[in-house]
C-alpha cells in the first residue's frame, strides 16, 4: 500500500506526485491515458501552436509596409498546421520526460491505466494495472469539454476533438464566447474562415473586465467575425447540404440560422467525476465537481483534490498551486488553507487580452477606486510595430493606493499583466509602480503611463491646479498620443 496515490497525470497530478516524494512519501501516480493532461495533449499547447500560425499570417500582412516584398499572401496548408501541433506536443513531451523524471525520483507511474474507479475507500481498480491501494489519495483527474443537451449536439466538435480536422473550414460557428471560443474564433478568422460566435451571456469573455470584453468584441467585429451575444438558446444542429445549420433563438425569441462547414462547442469544462465511483470512497460531488473545503479536503478525510476537478480555478498555474497545498495537507501534521491568489491569465486572440486581480466592477463593490485607461496608441513601440489596438487599465484603491487589478488588450497583454501581478503580490503602491524605470520602447511601458496618471489624480505627483484643468493631458510623459483618453 502506498502512502499516497495521485489520480491523474496532468499539471496538478505530476506536481502533486513530485511534492509528495519531496516529503518522503511512497507515491503512485495513476493516469488513464497519457501523461501531460489536457493542457499538453489537446489544450494549451496545441492551441498556442494554432495561435502562433495565425500570428504569422497576421504578420505577413505587414511585410509591404516594412519594405519586405512577397509576391502573394501566404496560403494556409491546414493539414500541415495541424501536423505541426502534433509535432510540438511531442517536443514538449520529449522536453519534459515526465515518466522518466517521475520514476527517477521514486514515483510508481501507472500510465495508460484505462478508467479507474474506487472499489473501497483505499483501493482504486484500474483496467490495465489492476488494484492500487493507498493510505491517502489526491484526485487530479481534470475535466472534459461539455456537450450541450440539444438535438444534433454530436455534430459539433469540441476543443478536444478539433485536432482531427485536416481541411481548413471556409466557415465556422462557435457556440460559447469564453476564452476557448474566442481563441478559436480569432484563429479560424486569421486562417480565412467566416466565423460566427454565439453566446447566451450578454457579452463575450463575461468573466473579464467589461472594457476587455467590449474591446475584444469590437475588434472581432472589425475583422468580420459575427458576434451574437445574449441569445436565448441554441435549439438544434441540422445537417444541411454538406454543411451544418445551427438553429438558435435571440433574446426576443426570434429564430435564426447560422450555417457553416464546422460547428465548435466551447461551453464549459465539467470535472472528470463520472467514472471514478467516488461514492465508494465517501467522496461527494456537486455540479460535476468534487466537493472540497478550503484545505482541498473532500468529504472523505483521507482524500484531497486539486486542479480542474475541483471547479475552482481551471488554469495550469492554479493546478500546480492547489496540488502542492493538497499534498502538504494530506501528509504533514499542519494544515494550510488555499489563499485567494493573484492569477494572471489571458487569451491569445488578435489582439491578445490579459487580466489579474479585481475587475473594475468587482472592485467598486467594496472599494473607493480610481482607474486609468491608456490606449496602446500612446506607446511609441505600438507605432513602431504598427500594433496600436488595445489599452492598459489599472484599478487602484483610493485610500490604500494599492493596485487591485490590471486589464490589458493588445500586444503582449499576458506578459504585461504577469509583470503587474508580481508587484501586486508584493503589495506595491501605485506610486512605486509609477516610479519604475521601464525599458523604452516596450509595450510594458504602458503600465508606467497608467500608474503615473493615477498617481497624479491621487496627489502623489505634484501638479499645479491649472494643469489639472487641461483635459486629455497626461502630464510630463514622453510617450503620449494627441487623442484624448
Amino acid at each position: 500500500m502506498y502512502d499516497i496515490v495521485i489520480v491523474g497525470g496532468g499539471p496538478a497530478g505530476v506536481t502533486a506526485a513530485l511534492r509528495a516524494r519531496e516529503l518522503g512519501a511512497s507515491v503512485a501516480l495513476v493516469e488513464r491515458h497519457k501523461l501531460g493532461g489536457t493542457c499538453t495533449n489537446d489544450g494549451c499547447v496545441p492551441t498556442r501552436v494554432l495561435a502562433k500560425a495565425a500570428r504569422l499570417m497576421r504578420d505577413s500582412e505587414q511585410f509591404g509596409r516594412y519594405g519586405l516584398r512577397i509576391e502573394r499572401r501566404p496560403a494556409v496548408d491546414f493539414a500541415a498546421v495541424m501536423q505541426r501541433t502534433k509535432e510540438v506536443v511531442a517536443e514538449v513531451h520529449e522536453k519534459k520526460q515526465l515518466a522518466a523524471h517521475l520514476e527517477e525520483v521514486g514515483v510508481a507511474v501507472y500510465s495508460a491505466a484505462g478508467e479507474a474507479q474506487f472499489v473501497d475507500p483505499h483501493t482504486l481498480q484500474t483496467v490495465h494495472h489492476g488494484a492500487i491501494s493507498g493510505e491517502r489519495f489526491v484526485l487530479c483527474a481534470g475535466g472534459h469539454a461539455r456537450r450541450l443537451p440539444f438535438p444534433g449536439a454530436d455534430y459539433a466538435l469540441t476543443s478536444s476533438t478539433i485536432w482531427d480536422l485536416q481541411t481548413a473550414p471556409a466557415s465556422v460557428v462557435i457556440i460559447g464566447g469564453g476564452a476557448t471560443g474566442c481563441q478559436f474564433a480569432s484563429v479560424f478568422e486569421d486562417f480565412g474562415a467566416h466565423v460566427t460566435l454565439l453566446d447566451i451571456a450578454p457579452r463575450v469573455l463575461v468573466t473579464e473586465d467589461q472594457d476587455v470584453s467590449s474591446e475584444i468584441s469590437a475588434q472581432f467585429r472589425r475583422r468580420g467575425i459575427q458576434v451574437e451575444t445574449g441569445i436565448r438558446r441554441v435549439e438544434r444542429i441540422d445537417p444541411e447540404a454538406g454543411r451544418l445549420a445551427v438553429i438558435y433563438h435571440d433574446a426576443g425569441g426570434a429564430a435564426h440560422k447560422a450555417a457553416a462547414d464546422v460547428v465548435l462547442a466551447a461551453v464549459g469544462w465539467p470535472g472528470n467525476v463520472d467514472h471514478l465511483r467516488l461514492a465508494n470512497a465517501g467522496v461527494e460531488t456537486a455540479h460535476s465537481y468534487v466537493v472540497v473545503d478550503d484545505y482541498l479536503r473532500t468529504t472523505a478525510a483521507h482524500v484531497y483534490a486539486a486542479g480542474d476537478i475541483t471547479g475552482r480555478s481551471m488554469l495550469v498555474q492554479s493546478a500546480g498551486y492547489q496540488a502542492r497545498i493538497a499534498v502538504e495537507n494530506a501528509l504533514l501534521p499542519y494544515t494550510q488553507k488555499v489563499r485567494e491568489q493573484l492569477v494572471p491569465h489571458g487569451g491569445f486572440t488578435d489582439p491578445e487580452y490579459g487580466g489579474v486581480g479585481l475587475t473594475e466592477a468587482e472592485a467598486r463593490r467594496h472599494h473607493d477606486v480610481v482607474t486609468a485607461t491608456v490606449p496602446y496608441a500612446a506607446l511609441d513601440r505600438a507605432v513602431i510595430d504598427d500594433r496600436q489596438a488595445g489599452f492598459c487599465k489599472l484599478v487602484v484603491d483610493r485610500r490604500s493606493q494599492r493596485v487591485l487589478g490590471a486589464h490589458v488588450v493588445g500586444e503582449q497583454a499576458v506578459e504585461i499583466v504577469s509583470m503587474v501581478s508580481a508587484g501586486m503580490a508584493g503589495g506595491l503602491y501605485v506610486q512605486q509602480l509609477a516610479d519604475l524605470e521601464l525599458a523604452y520602447p516596450t509595450f510594458v511601458a504602458i503600465v508606467g503611463l497608467a500608474a503615473r496618471q493615477i498617481a497624479r489624480e491621487l496627489g502623489s505627483i505634484q501638479v499645479i491646479p491649472e494643469w489639472r484643468e487641461l483635459k486629455g493631458k497626461r502630464g510630463a510623459e514622453w510617450e503620449r498620443t494627441s487623442a484624448p483618453g
